[in-house]
C-alpha cells in the first residue's frame, strides 16, 4: 500500500477542487438554462392567453351573427304566412 504523505494529500485535493470547480461552473450552465427556459415558457404563456382572448371575440361575434341571422330568418318565415298585396 501506498505511504499517505502530505504531497499526496495536496495532489488529491487539487483534483478534488478542480473537479467542484467543473460541477460548479456545469450547474451555473444548468441553472442559466433553466433560466431561458422558464423565460421562455413566460412568453409561451402569454401567447397561448392572447389567443384565448381572440377565440373569445371571435366566439362573441359568431353568436352575433348568428343571432342575427335567426332573426332574418324568423322574418322571411314570417313573411311567408302574411298576405302580400
Amino acid at each position: 500500500m501506498a505511504e499517505v504523505t502530505n504531497e499526496l494529500m495536496y495532489e488529491l485535493l487539487k483534483k478534488l477542487n478542480q473537479r467542484f470547480d467543473k460541477v460548479d461552473f456545469a450547474i451555473s450552465e444548468l441553472r442559466a438554462d433553466n433560466q431561458t427556459l422558464r423565460g421562455q415558457l413566460h412568453v409561451l404563456q402569454g401567447d397561448v392567453n392572447n389567443l384565448r382572448t381572440t377565440v373569445v371575440h371571435i366566439e362573441n361575434r359568431l353568436d352575433r351573427i348568428e343571432h342575427r341571422l335567426e332573426l332574418r330568418e324568423l322574418q322571411e318565415a314570417q313573411a311567408k304566412f302574411e298576405p302580400h298585396p
